[in-house]
């Protein structure tokens, strides 16, 4: 059976000439086309009330929360740093309520960078605000000029992770972050990090929780890398 997945929009809401000035609701094609590729039926869920969450979630298979704006501080108890960039709160609140929601009715959810930031943020977890905040910081996670689709760092996966029998021990990938986890929720665990010691994915502790979190951008390289599409594969068909 052909699965729903429900894809978790961003929005535009300031002035862009190529829109005629309209608010727009979208999500990255890539997301569309490999979750498509992957024989699963890809809905897009746009902004709504928090309320509207639990139908949406009743509608759909698994849900995908994908990348975008910083993250409203206050959610893990902070005020904003100099260095926080673009919020957007009703984002935020929605996709909370839909994690909230998906884990309540235990539908399995794949977060891409901002997405797993903000699973960690929902399940108790803070983030580092800005990459200049953490002690350690060696290797560039911005990776602006490269194209997406060129790899440009080394990522370690753990042996007893589900990412380790989609890449194997090592993977290289492509980075855009300045913001990373910084302290990780209690009911989650690390599957991979950077060579400079940030978290580069997640995955629930609890089998019942079906959670896989990267912080790269898998939806800009699959079809360039198709080693890339196995995540796609893997949450369609099996997470």
């Amino acid at each position: 059976m052909q699965q729903i997945i429900g894809i978790a929009a961003n929005q535009i809401i300031q002035h862009v000439d190529v829109f005629h000035g309209n608010h727009v609701t979208y999500t990255p094609q890539g997301f569309v086309t490999a979750v498509q590729q992957a024989n699963g039926l890809p809905l897009v869920l746009p902004i709504g009330s928090k309320e509207a969450a639990k139908a949406y979630i009743e509608k759909i298979d698994k849900l995908l929360l994908a990348g975008g704006q910083d993250i409203s501080p206050d959610l893990f108890g902070e005020e904003p740093h100099p260095k926080l960039e673009e919020t957007n709160r009703n984002r935020d609140l929605f996709e909370l309520a839909l994690i909230e929601e998906a884990l309540k009715q235990q539908k399995p959810i794949f977060a891409v960078c901002r997405g797993m930031q903000l699973l960690n943020v929902a399940l108790g977890g803070t983030l580092y605000q800005d990459l200049s905040l953490y002690a350690n910081w060696k290797v560039k996670h911005v990776q602006q000029p490269t194209q997406p689709q060129f790899a440009t760092h080394d990522v370690n996966i753990e042996k007893d992770s589900a990412l380790y029998q989609l890449f194997g021990a090592k993977a290289r990938v492509n980075s855009y972050h300045h913001q990373a986890i910084h302290t990780l929720a209690d009911t989650l665990k690390v599957s991979a990090t950077s060579t400079d010691g940030l978290i580069e994915s997640i995955e629930s502790i609890d089998p019942v929780q079906r959670i896989l979190g990267v912080q790269w951008h898998p939806e800009l390289r699959f079809e360039a890398e198709r080693n890339e599409f196995k995540l796609f594969d893997y949450f369609v068909n099996e997470l």
